[in-house]
């Protein structure tokens, strides 16, 4: 039992929200040394791991890209080119970007994302949308804006990859079949996920369209309780 001393640390260093990679370093350090493993080793061993899966570390790179373009006005930009448009609100901006985030997925392309998309251009747009058919947006509308264009980041990604055959969550689901003894080919488990995709944009477009009025509703309440 002392082998899982690793999970123990895990869970202190996340519940006293210490640095996350010096608390997984540490974890697997501890694992190590008290499995036998030499210290010498373990460092190779996590240096060979990182090596071999540097590219997971890539979308760093698009960090500082993206604190430039807003520091030279990327959301005020995304938020003028809204208003300029006719007929936009909240829930059509989420609906057109979840549609071309799930689109991306299917053919396995790398679009979007909460930081490089979300925050810098799809919540700013729709909260122009949002601003110039209500006026000043309150707080709490704000907020719920936030949730979903976050949450339409998820929809895309989450149900669309899986209709990419080389999906890292198809080939997870064809190995653990293949584990249990049940063959199936990544093309089977595509296949099977057309139909989840396609629910899951119906899905947001009925929220996103409910979502407007729910906003329209919210603003116009607190509009009315000012007045009283």
């Amino acid at each position: 039992m002392i082998k899982l001393i690793g999970i123990l640390i895990i869970l202190i260093g996340f519940y006293k929200k210490y640095n996350p990679i010096a608390v997984v370093l540490t974890a697997g350090i501890a694992t190590g040394l008290v499995s036998g493993i030499g210290f010498m080793q373990i460092l190779d061993v996590l240096g060979t791991t990182f090596v071999n899966t540097r590219y997971m570390s890539l979308f760093l790179i698009t960090l500082p890209v993206i604190g430039i373009l807003e520091r030279y006005g990327l959301k005020e930009r995304s938020v003028m080119l809204i208003k300029s448009m006719k007929s936009v609100t909240s829930g059509r901006v989420i609906i057109i970007y979840t549609f071309f985030r799930e689109l991306a997925a299917v053919f396995g392309l790398r679009l979007g994302g909460h930081v490089q998309f979300v925050r810098p251009l799809v919540y700013p747009m729709a909260y122009g949308a949002a601003e110039k058919n209500l006026g000043q947006v309150n707080e709490e509308t704000d907020e719920l804006i936030k949730g979903l264009s976050a949450a339409s980041e998820n929809y895309g990604n989450f149900f669309g990859q899986n209709v990419f055959p080389a999906a890292g969550g198809v080939l997870l689901v064809v190995g653990t079949f293949e584990a249990m003894g049940i063959n199936l080919v990544p093309m089977e488990v595509a296949k099977a996920s057309i139909p989840i995709a396609v629910i899951a944009f119906v899905y947001c477009i009925v929220q996103s369209l409910l979502f407007d009025k729910k906003i329209t509703n919210i603003q116009s309440t607190q509009k009315i309780e000012k007045g009283v």
